[in-house]
């Protein structure tokens, strides 16, 4: 191909153009993070090329060769080179927006600020020395700092590695400055601020930051947009540092202050590091005077959710007005019932809806049955029988189907609850003891209880949850986690000490007990079977040890391989959409069927591949009848008046439970649009509670975690990024009551699956669904979020709200008020004295007065907003 010069280009018939691509490097800056909003250092100076350097046609041109340019590999890597010896190099720019820093609401840039003032021989205002040395280029800037730092030879090399592109192109990687924008920003009109300019590193073998100032007695040409250059901050961080405190964090705080044309004035007018450090730290408190009274005035977007919280407000306020007989219900009624259609319509209607409702109401089958039938099991211990598995599941079924159609709220889910079962048990030892009917005092405590519901109802007790913050809602969920923990090891723990350290086991015949043990499950359910002559299906009796069988260690092992295979299964297909495998819509597919692949595999692992390993299953009785009506005229007056003691106790149990249950599910969090209805779903508990007692079937109430992973598993879920921190939103809540309709329908239908194939679910499995429930129901708690920074690295804490917000010491000492509040519920929760945890109910009542008046005294209110807020 021949050379292409001026003299022929036109009767080629294209224009001239000079391709300095090939001459110059592309030099731009990787971060020029400007403090107000556009990017900083775009551009750098460029070479002209060299004279004898061939010119090339545009792009609609053909290429012509040049025959100075040199292509090599060096350093696994291609270079350019051209014969006078100049190369040519690439360079990767990236303009990022940042905010000014918010010195009102966060805590660090005080705190950064005092730092600096506090450290030696980092502040360079030696006027002499910039006189007699012409320091006109940042790499020379930087040798000065960071010698004038004291920093080892090896740190500052690495420092000056990391602080520039390369040694052939020294410009500054990661730079921040402010700009000046027009009024008309449809124009995109916008001048640089070349007065001062930051720049930030992290250096990975700096152990601690290191923030130096540098004033020039003259401006300095330092490049384009650096044309006058005054102020020169250094910032070093290490690289495991705290996300607030971090390099660009740092940059931000001073980029700020240098950002006012006030402040920059004074700062080159003082004569002395004294002054330079006052006007900084005066200037710093000015700051924060400031924007706290425009933030009084205006308040100021935290994140995208301020709308939606201030609506939330306003609602509240509505909802929790206190004023005459039934006013509360009627608000809730006229609030509600006009979305009542929309509640079937919206099960149908929209993208993704039949795939959510139908994945959702196999995910409350599992979630609603599975404990149904264990604490029918306990129940039926509890009370010799009395009730049992089956009047447990026609109690769901009954109390599910009509709080499902007229309930106000339908993303709550009723379930009979371990505390439920505690007061069943209560009142069995007390007819026991005194010789009572058991049904006649269980339907009289059921009536009081449902009477005093009705009171709490019209008169709008709930408006007490107008003081249940976010704080007292996240140690109840947490209480209801633990709980289920130690149900499940409890349960685990009783088999190891039946089969696995029994007495049998023990001893010189261990190991001829040990082949006694594998005997077949269908030979124990025969055995069972021929055992019971009566009326009478006794699948198994617990106290009970089978015949030929003394040794059972291989049972124990089974049970805690298949509750820990049920939590483990559950939890990875649960979170299998955080993996990058298959496609985004199939991922989400698999983790809503989370539960019900985990219950049914590991069903069927312990059933067939085990099953020759004896495993007791679940008691049934299969003459039980599920309806008793209650004979209250066989109490005496004095039982009557025992009962309204229970029933009360009972009654404000279930206040709690529901209206917690209730505000996690209309948590601002989950944007809901249809409002809540506290006092009429209390007013329909207290008709079911009146019903289900009356017939002798199990009480119920609204459950946590149950209720917020209902409407979880209905919500479209995005993720955001805010100041670093990556969280995710609910987009919206499919409000449906065909869900919980669906599900308890199918599980009225599963009595018919009674006592096989349900028999073939190993107890094993029921612990470990209580393990899934638990360990996702944590899944948004901060006070779990909290608990974990005890033992986290600083450089790992999330950059969310509290943590820019709330000093780290008053982090901990609000998380260790709420450790105390759970570990003073837990101790009347788990206590062996079954009367003592009457009085539970009035431990969960008592945390909100001691959320409102102790723990101020302990964190201040400024604090406490921050970390007991509806926020990410």
């Amino acid at each position: 191909m021949k050379d292409v010069t001026k003299e022929n280009l036109e009767g080629i018939g294209c224009d001239e153009e000079q391709e300095k691509t090939n001459s110059r490097p592309l030099q731009t800056d990787w971060s020029s993070l400007n403090t107000m909003g556009l990017p900083g250092v775009v551009d750098a100076s460029y070479r002209d090329p060299p004279s004898d350097q061939k010119l090339r046609l545009r792009s609609n041109c053909p290429l012509v060769e040049t025959s100075n340019s040199i292509w090599n590999f060096q350093e696994n890597e291609w270079r350019l080179t051209f014969v006078d010896g100049e190369e040519t190099s690439l360079l990767y720019s990236k303009h990022e927006k940042i905010a000014l820093q918010d010195f009102d609401g966060e805590v660090r840039p005080a705190i950064d600020v005092e730092q600096f003032l506090d450290q030696d021989c980092v502040l360079l205002l030696d006027e002499d020395v910039a006189v007699s040395q012409n320091y006109s280029s940042p790499a020379e800037l930087v040798d000065l700092l960071l010698g004038r730092m004291g920093l080892s030879a090896t740190v500052a090399e690495e420092a000056k590695t990391i602080l520039f592109t390369n040694d052939s192109v020294p410009t500054l990687r990661r730079t921040i400055q402010a700009i000046y924008s027009s009024k008309d920003k449809s124009k995109g009109e916008f001048e640089y601020d070349e007065s001062w300019v930051c720049t930030v590193a992290d250096v990975p073998s700096l152990m601690k930051r290191h923030t130096a100032i540098i004033r020039l007695k003259q401006p300095t040409n330092m490049g384009d947009t650096c044309h006058d250059v005054q102020l020169f901050v250094l910032i070093l961080c290490p690289v495991k540092e705290k996300s607030t405190k971090n390099g660009l964090e740092t940059g931000r705080t001073f980029a700020t202050l240098l950002a006012d044309a006030n402040i920059r004035r004074q700062l080159l007018e003082v004569t002395t590091d004294k002054e330079f450090k006052r006007l900084m730290l005066n200037r710093t408190q000015e700051l924060i005077d400031e924007q706290r009274q425009s933030r009084a005035a205006v308040p100021i977007k935290l994140d995208s959710d301020v709308q939606s919280k201030t609506k939330s407000v306003e609602t509240k306020k509505n909802i929790w007005k206190f004023g005459q007989f039934g006013q509360g219900i009627r608000e809730d009624l006229c609030r509600r019932l006009p979305h009542y259609i929309s509640d079937y319509v919206d099960g149908v209607v929209g993208q993704k809806t039949p795939q959510k409702v139908l994945s959702t109401t196999f995910f409350l089958y599992f979630a609603c049955l599975l404990p149904a039938i264990a604490f029918g099991v306990l129940n039926d211990h509890n009370t010799h029988g009395k009730i049992g598995v089956k009047k447990v599941i026609m109690g769901q079924t009954i109390g599910g189907l009509f709080f499902a159609i007229f309930g106000g709220q339908p993303l709550l889910i009723l379930l009979t609850t371990a505390p439920l079962a505690l007061y069943i048990k209560v009142i069995s030892s007390i007819c026991d003891d005194f010789q009572l009917d058991f049904f006649a005092m269980y339907g009289c405590v059921g009536l009081w209880c449902a009477f005093f519901l009705l009171i709490f109802s019209l008169f709008n007790v709930s408006r007490l949850m107008h003081w249940c913050t976010r704080s007292t809602e996240e140690i109840f969920g947490l209480f209801i986690s633990v709980a289920f923990c130690v149900d499940a090891c409890r349960d685990t723990a009783k088999n190891f000490q039946k089969n696995f350290y029994s007495s049998q086991c023990q001893g010189e015949n261990a190991i001829t007990n040990i082949t006694n043990s594998l005997s077949s499950s269908l030979t124990f359910y025969s055995w069972n079977d021929t055992r019971a002559n009566d009326s009478a299906e006794a699948i198994a009796d617990p106290n009970e040890e089978p015949m030929g069988v003394e040794c059972n260690q291989a049972s124990s092992v089974l049970f805690l391989l298949l509750m820990l295979g049920t939590v483990w299964l559950g939890v990875s297909i649960f979170n299998f959409k955080k993996t990058p495998f298959l496609s985004a819509g199939k991922r989400e597919i698999l983790a809503d069927y989370a539960l019900p692949i985990a219950v049914v595999t590991m069903s069927f692992v312990g059933s067939f591949f085990f099953r020759e390993v004896k495993a007791e299953p679940f008691r049934y009785d299969d003459s039980e009848n599920v309806f008793t009506v209650t004979p209250l005229e066989r109490l005496p007056g004095l039982a009557i008046a025992g009962a309204m003691g229970l029933g009360f106790a009972l009654s404000l149990l279930i206040l709690m439970d529901q209206n917690i249950s209730s505000a996690m599910v209309n948590t601002p969090l989950n944007n809901l649009k249809k409002g809540p209805a506290y006092h009429w779903d209390l007013f329909v508990m207290a008709i079911l509670t009146a019903a289900l007692s009356a017939v002798g079937l199990p009480w119920m109430h609204a459950l946590v975690p149950h209720s917020p992973l209902h409407a979880r598993a209905l919500a479209d879920v995005e993720e955001r990024v805010h100041q670093g921190h990556v969280y995710q939103i609910i987009v919206r809540v499919r409000e449906t009551r065909l869900t919980v309709l669906f599900s308890h329908i199918l599980i009225g239908l599963s009595i018919m699956l009674l006592p096989y194939p349900l028999a073939y679910i190993p107890p094993a499995v029921l612990n470990g669904l209580f393990l899934y429930v638990a360990v996702t129901g944590l899944g948004g708690n901060q006070m779990f979020e909290r608990i974990s920074l005890f033992f986290t690295e600083q450089s790992a804490y999330p950059p969310n709200h509290y943590i820019r917000r709330v000093p780290q010491r008053k982090i901990h000492q609000f998380t260790g008020c709420q450790l105390a509040q759970l570990m003073l519920m837990c101790l009347f929760g788990f206590v062996p004295w079954p009367y003592m945890k009457m009085i539970f109910p009035v431990i969960l009542l008592s945390l909100l007065p001691i959320r409102h008046l102790i723990v101020p005294r302990v964190v201040e209110d400024r604090f406490l907003k921050a970390l007991d807020s509806s926020e990410h």
